[in-house]
């Protein structure tokens, strides 16, 4: 079973709040991009605090967070506070034994994220002992930007060796690479652009990307 994350990459918190308002009907999880310009160029939303109304809002819904900054392990335990179940930090950043070592303290699935021009080696000695990997299929930093074909390689790799793993699968995700990255083991899409742009039919969106 396929299932789809809605990523929402924002710096304005009625934003967010909108967005997840908009498709939790439709989902279980929503994906909350975090930069702080330390491993990617750009800034997000970071008054985590704010994050503890949405289990109130919404309590059939869960968070996890996508990491893109250079000491994850700094944001662990506010994260794990205000609410988010599964935290994912990127094999490129500082230190991601630190980062695993941290989670282990709170009650948080953990993962790991490679970007798209990082080579597959890096993230496999952690692939025994985390929770789900992050393949991104683009450039980390910011949405919206073309799907690397070269990125599929890495995907099938996972799945080949470690079949039970779940592979989240992020960046450039529509209705046709979808059915790419599904056939090379992905088991979870995140879309953040794609699904965002089609707001007023949301519902078709999620289930045109689970049946592609």
């Amino acid at each position: 079973m396929i299932d789809v994350i809605p990523g929402i990459l924002d710096t304005e918190w009625s934003s967010i709040e909108k967005k997840i308002a908009t498709v939790t009907p439709f989902v279980e999880w929503v994906q909350i991009d975090i930069a702080d310009n330390t491993l990617v160029p750009n800034t997000t939303f970071l008054d985590f605090s704010q994050f503890k109304k949405i289990a109130v809002q919404f309590p059939n819904l869960s968070l996890e967070a996508h990491l893109m900054v250079a000491n994850p392990e700094k944001y662990v335990a506010p994260l794990a506070d205000a609410g988010f179940k599964r935290l994912i930090a990127h094999v490129e950043a500082h230190d991601t034994r630190l980062f695993l070592e941290k989670v282990q303290y709170e009650d948080v699935e953990a993962g790991i994220a490679i970007d798209g021009p990082t080579e597959f080696e890096q993230v496999e000695p952690y692939l025994e002992e985390i929770d789900t990997v992050l393949v991104m299929t683009i450039e980390a930093g910011f949405s919206g930007t073309p799907f690397l074909p070269e990125t599929v390689e890495k995907i099938k790799l996972i799945h080949e060796g470690f079949a039970n793993l779940p592979i989240e699968v992020d960046g450039g995700i529509n209705d046709q690479t979808a059915r790419i990255v599904k056939e090379a083991g992905a088991t979870r899409l995140v879309s953040t652009s794609y699904l965002y742009k089609n707001i007023g039919n949301i519902a078709q969106i999620i289930e045109e990307l689970k049946t592609a």
